[in-house]
């Protein structure tokens, strides 16, 4: 059963394997700052034009509602 919380989820492109991010958050809005927190992190690590960006071998992040879908969020 759903406990209501919003989480991130990482996707590996290389390895194509998702792994959970740390965190769980009360609102979408709150969610969705961190998940963008999360891309910037990432286009440090793994800068979009060296790594293929969001579209390419850089890692993906996305939300998953409490009642376990998810959707893919992208930068800005």
């Amino acid at each position: 059963m759903p406990n209501g919380k919003w989480k991130l989820e990482g996707y590996d492109t290389f390895s194509r394997e998702s792994y959970p991010l740390p965190g769980e958050y009360d609102t979408e809005d709150i969610a969705i700052i961190a998940a963008k927190k999360r891309l910037e992190d990432l286009e440090r690590t793994q800068p979009s034009e060296s790594s293929g960006g969001q579209d390419g071998m850089q890692d993906r992040v996305y939300l998953i509602r409490p009642d376990e879908t998810k959707f893919r969020i992208l930068p800005d």
